[in-house]
């Protein structure tokens, strides 16, 4: 993945066929990326954004989203990354293209020390288990406003 040209659906952030993993520190990044290339991801399959490349990431793609990027999850995605980025959270993007590889990073997660996760298929986004209690599902819908639920301070 390039990520000067990162992969779009609707104007918004959605990298298919791999899995974000949010960390609270660089160094726990550092650290979840030597771990993944142990386990036979070469670092040409990560991608690493510091919390100023996310955030402007994001105000781009909030910026330029069509109207339809807010059916899905992916517009809701890219504010909640923004987000976690303004509290200096830094992402790892894996190329974990088939279902193999996708399910072996998110076996890893767990013990990766992310704080969050997710894996992007075609038509659905996953939760990755990163070890935290699980959260309730909820019905995502604009009509809802879940987005009101993001931390104050985001900006949108």
């Amino acid at each position: 993945m390039d990520k000067t040209n990162p992969p779009r659906h609707f104007g918004v952030f959605k990298p298919v066929g791999h899995t974000v993993l949010a960390f609270a520190s660089s160094d726990g990044l550092e650290q979840a990326a030597q771990t993944l290339s142990r386990e036979g991801f070469a670092g040409s399959k990560l991608v690493r954004y510091s919390p100023a490349e996310m955030i402007a990431q994001a105000d781009s793609d909030i910026e330029t989203a069509s109207p339809l990027a807010s059916l899905g999850q992916e517009l809701n995605l890219v504010k909640a990354y923004r987000a976690l980025a303004v509290k200096g959270n830094c992402f790892l993007v894996v190329d974990a293209p088939d279902g193999e590889q996708a399910d072996r990073v998110s076996a890893l997660a767990a013990s990766l020390g992310a704080a969050s996760g997710h894996r992007f298929g075609s038509f659905i986004i996953e939760d990755v288990d990163v070890g935290e209690p699980p959260q309730p599902q909820s019905f995502e819908s604009p009509d809802r406003a879940l987005d009101g639920e993001l931390p104050a301070g985001t900006g949108h």
